[in-house]
């Protein structure tokens, strides 16, 4: 099979999810190839070239369809197109007779943003319509001109049913996810839900104590909320790992801990540590890497309610929910957690017990494969009818 994915700038968790699921196909003996991009190439490049190849990057159709025919994959499984490989590969494995699997990450087909956020709130106005609106607010990255390119590009594969005709399944990553796209247009008949994952042994029992933040230090993450409420916090011990536009928000903040960009296994340890992992975010998060580590770590997660959030983390079972943006609320159940270690130890136990029974990785194996033998067979239907 082929694995397609253009590589963000900044890493993210999209990137560290194709990374797994590629080494996960390939522990379980599947003969499995990566078409990559780099967005480091951007800086290469003029604005004019960049806007047609977000539109049809006919270079990367072209080197793909070589690596196509060379491999012969059974199904192609797509990740991230924007901007260096873009929608066209969809059509050359659609010329070729090769299903298409298209995990969706965010909202981009729906949104030139990809969070349904406009100025600190949920912003639906795109939701099932050309996109104008999002140019008109130059929602990307604050620029009409960029934006009008999104808009450009999400249009055009709209008006040639390249969404509805091309990929053969839709992978979203929880009912909530699964239900906006919808309505947002793509077909439901192709639409399939399968959450990220991560494989962490049983935790050892250890003390814990205090809380932790870990991910990106941006506005959408709700980091000033998480500082504002731990501010109102007496006796309490934050940890924030991570990087981002918003780090001058942590300094000199009493009792927090900047520990700045960490690995994977001393994440795990901070994880093994906390009292709660706290995910503040104002957005329609759409499966948070961080949220299935800290299941896998037995430690209960403190979230928005707000979109998929409000479905993954069970209130009083898993951990606790608050009112996204709400700093007094969050500072509540923050003191809350402190005052019931008991009951924030028996969320934990519930959240490993949750992530062995739906985020391991032999069972995402076990998913992934029969959403493949799904795409294949209704791939063969599909020309069959024609």
């Amino acid at each position: 099979m082929l694995i397609i994915h253009n590589a963000y700038q900044q890493r993210g968790g999209e990137d560290t999810v194709v990374e797994a699921e590629f080494d996960l196909l390939s522990s379980h003996g599947v003969n499995v190839k990566l078409f990559s991009k780099h967005n480091d190439v951007i800086a290469q490049l003029s604005k004019v070239q960049i806007a047609a190849r977000t539109v049809w990057a006919a270079d990367s159709a072209r080197e793909f369809e070589a690596m196509l025919l060379q491999a012969k994959p059974d199904v192609v499984h797509v990740h991230n197109t924007f901007p260096l490989i873009s929608p066209a590969v969809y059509w050359v494995a659609h010329k070729h007779k090769v299903p298409v699997v298209q995990t969706l990450h965010n909202f981009r087909l729906h949104c030139p943003q990809a969070m349904y956020l406009r100025d600190g709130k949920v912003c639906e106005d795109c939701m099932g319509h050309i996109p104008w609106r999002g140019v008109l607010h130059g929602c990307y990255r604050g620029s009409r001109v960029q934006t009008a390119v999104l808009a450009g590009m999400v249009s055009w594969h709209r008006a040639i049913h390249t969404w509805d005709t091309k990929v053969t399944r839709y992978i979203a990553l929880n009912e909530f996810c699964r239900n906006k796209f919808i309505e947002g247009g793509l077909p439901p008949e192709r639409m399939v839900v399968k959450p990220n994952f991560v494989d962490f042994p049983a935790p050892e029992a250890c003390t814990r104590d205090g809380f932790l933040f870990v991910g990106r230090l941006s506005s959408e993450k709700g980091v000033d909320v998480l500082v504002q409420a731990f501010g109102m916090l007496a006796g309490a011990s934050l940890r924030v790992a991570g990087t981002g536009p918003e780090a001058n928000l942590l300094q000199g903040v009493a009792g927090l801990t900047a520990l700045g960009a960490l690995p994977g296994e001393r994440v795990r340890q901070q994880m093994a540590g906390s009292l709660a992992l706290v995910l503040p975010s104002i957005w329609y998060e759409n499966f948070p890497r961080t949220l299935v580590e800290a299941f896998g770590c037995g430690l209960p997660v403190i979230a928005s309610r707000i979109g998929a959030l409000a479905e993954l983390v069970q209130d009083g079972v898993t951990g606790l929910l608050f009112e996204p943006g709400n700093a007094q609320d969050l500072t509540e159940k923050m003191h809350w957690a402190m005052q019931h270690p008991d009951e924030m130890a028996q969320m934990g136990r519930n959240a490993r017990a949750k992530y062995e029974a739906e985020f391991t990785a032999e069972r995402n194996y076990q998913q992934l494969m029969a959403i493949y033998a799904e795409a294949i067979e209704a791939k063969k239907a599909e020309v069959t009818a024609r």
